[in-house]
C-alpha cells in the first residue's frame, strides 16, 4: 500500500494576501484543536506507518497470544463430539492445522482483503451447527470410545471413527464458503450493508459469544486463583500502568548501543500478563505446590500435564489439503453452516469499522467490505479443504487489543471516507486510487490530501 501526500490550492488564495493570512489563521487554530484530539488519543503508529522489525515480532507475539484461547478452543470444544476427547495427539494436530491456516488468511486478508491490521481464525459461529450436526444419531460416538481404557487412538477402526467425522464438517464448510465468497466478489454485502448498522451488528455479537460463556467459565474454574491473577494483572498493566515509561535497552541510531524509555506496559499488556502468570504455575509446579492427582483441583494450572504430548508430537508438520480424506457432504450439515456464515460476516464487517476506527483509518468504503468478506470466505474454502473442522472469521478479541495497546498512530487532520478517482499520468490512465481527504472543522475546501493506493 503506497502513499503519496500532495498539496491543493485553496480557493482562498486567490483572494488577496488577507484572505490568505486570514485562512493560514484559522488553519493554525483547527490544526492546534487537532492536534489536541491527538495528543489525547496517545496513538503511536498508524495504519500506513511500518514499526522496527523487532518491534514487530513482539507485537505479532502479542496478538498470537491474544488469539491463542479462540484458536485453541475451537478444536477442543469439537473434540468430544468428534470422538477425539481421549486421543490429544490428534487434538494437537487439529490445533496446528488450524494455526497454519489462521496464518495464511491473516495474510490474505491483510494484503488482497480490507486491508486492515486485523487477524483471522476459527470462528465460535460455526461451532454451534457443527455441535448441532454431530449430535445428530447418525453421528453420535460409539460407547468404546467415551471409555479411555478402551480406545486405541492408533487403531485403524479409531480413526475411521473421528476421520469420517471431520469429513463431513469440512465438506459443509466448503460448501457454505462457496456462498459466502459469492456474497463477497458480487458486492451484495455492499449493497445490504444499509440494512447493517450498530443495531444488527451489535445483538449479533452478543449472540454469537453467549455460548463462549459457559467454555470460558468452565476453562477458568480449573483454577479461578490463576485465572483471577491473568485478568488482574492484564487490567494493572493496560489501565493504570500504560503510562509508566520503563529503561530499556536500545540499539541504533547515532548513540548505537543505549538506554531509552519506552511505553512498555501499555504495548505488551497481554503478553506480560500471561508471562508472568504462566511463570507463577511453573514455580508452583517445580514445588509440587499443585496437586499431582489428575482428578484433584488445581491439577490443570500445573505447566507439566501436557508434558506426553510434547514428547508424542513431531518437531515438524506441515498440514496439507484432504490430509484427513476426501470431504463428504450432508443437506443438514450445509445449511447449519450457511447460518453460522451469516452470523460471520455481519460480526466481520462490525470487526472492519471498530478496527478502522482504532487504528485512525476512515471508515471502510463498501468495495474493501466486499473484498474483506470475499477473502473470508476463500479462507473458509481453504479451512474446509485443509480439514480445521471449522471456518475462519476477523477475531474481535486482537481489535480489541488494538484498543488497549493504542499502538497506532493518526493524523491531526479529521479523515475522511474513501473517494474514488482516476489517476492520470500523461497519456496513460492509472488504476482507480482511493482518495483521503483532509477537511478543516469549519467545513472549508480540503487543503491536502492523502493519496492512498490500493
Amino acid at each position: 500500500m503506497n502513499s503519496a501526500v500532495c498539496s491543493l490550492e485553496s480557493p482562498n488564495s486567490r483572494r488577496g494576501d488577507g484572505a490568505l493570512s486570514s485562512h493560514t489563521e484559522d488553519q493554525g487554530k483547527t490544526k492546534d484543536r487537532q492536534q489536541k484530539d491527538f495528543s489525547s488519543s496517545h496513538l503511536a503508529y498508524g495504519i500506513l506507518d511500518r514499526p522496527p522489525w523487532y518491534l514487530c515480532i513482539f507485537l505479532g507475539i502479542q496478538h498470537f497470544l491474544t488469539a491463542l484461547g479462540g484458536l485453541v478452543a475451537v478444536p477442543l470444544i469439537l473434540a468430544k463430539d468428534l470422538c477425539l476427547q481421549h486421543d490429544p495427539l490428534t487434538q494437537s494436530y487439529l490445533i496446528s492445522t488450524i494455526f497454519f491456516v489462521s496464518g495464511i488468511c491473516t495474510l490474505l486478508q491483510v494484503l488482497l482483503g480490507v486491508r486492515l491490521p486485523i487477524l483471522q481464525g476459527g470462528t465460535f459461529a460455526f461451532v454451534a451447527p457443527s455441535l448441532a450436526m454431530l449430535s445428530l444419531p447418525a453421528w453420535k460416538c460409539p460407547e468404546w470410545t467415551l471409555n479411555a481404557s478402551l480406545v486405541n487412538t492408533s487403531s485403524p477402526e479409531f480413526t475411521e471413527e473421528w476421520q469420517k467425522r471431520i469429513r463431513e464438517l469440512q465438506g459443509a464448510v466448503m460448501v457454505a464458503s462457496c456462498i459466502q465468497m459469492l456474497v463477497g466478489f458480487s458486492g451484495l454485502i455492499g449493497y445490504l450493508m444499509r440494512f447493517i448498522g450498530p443495531l444488527t451488528i451489535a445483538p449479533t455479537i452478543s449472540l454469537v459469544a453467549l455460548p463462549l460463556f459457559d467454555s470460558a467459565s468452565n476453562d477458568a474454574g480449573t483454577h479461578w486463583g490463576i485465572s483471577a491473577l491473568t485478568i488482574f494483572l492484564i487490567v494493572l498493566f493496560s489501565q493504570y500502568l500504560k503510562n509508566v515509561m520503563v529503561p530499556v535497552p536500545v540499539y541504533g541510531g547515532g548513540k548505537r548501543c543505549h538506554i531509552s524509555k519506552f511505553n512498555l506496559f501499555q504495548v505488551f499488556p497481554v503478553l506480560l500478563a500471561l508471562c508472568l502468570s504462566w511463570l507463577f504455575c511453573f514455580v508452583l509446579t517445580v514445588t509440587n505446590t499443585f496437586p499431582e492427582s489428575p482428578t484433584a483441583y488445581g491439577y490443570m494450572a500445573r505447566t507439566d500435564t501436557k508434558g506426553s504430548v510434547l514428547s508424542q508430537a513431531p518437531w515438524f508438520r506441515f498440514p496439507y489439503p484432504g490430509q484427513w480424506g476426501l470431504p463428504t457432504i450432508s443437506l443438514a450439515g450445509v445449511f447449519g453452516i450457511i447460518a453460522g456464515v451469516i452470523s460471520s460476516m455481519v460480526e466481520s464487517v462490525g470487526d472492519y469499522h471498530a478496527c478502522a476506527r482504532l487504528v485512525g483509518a476512515p471508515p471502510p468504503p463498501k468495495h474493501a467490505i466486499n473484498r474483506g468478506i470475499g477473502i473470508e470466505g476463500l479462507g473458509c474454502l481453504l479451512a474446509g479443504a485443509w480439514g480445521t473442522g471449522n471456518g475462519t472469521t476477523s477475531y474481535s478479541e486482537n481489535v480489541g487489543a488494538l484498543g488497549i495497546t493504542r499502538f497506532c498512530t493518526s493524523s491531526c487532520t479529521r479523515i475522511l471516507p474513501f473517494w474514488p478517482r482516476i489517476d492520470h499520468h500523461g497519456d496513460e490512465v492509472g488504476a482507480s486510487q482511493l482518495t483521503l481527504c483532509s477537511q478543516t472543522s469549519s467545513g472549508k475546501h480540503p487543503w491536502s490530501v492523502t493519496e492512498t493506493k490500493m
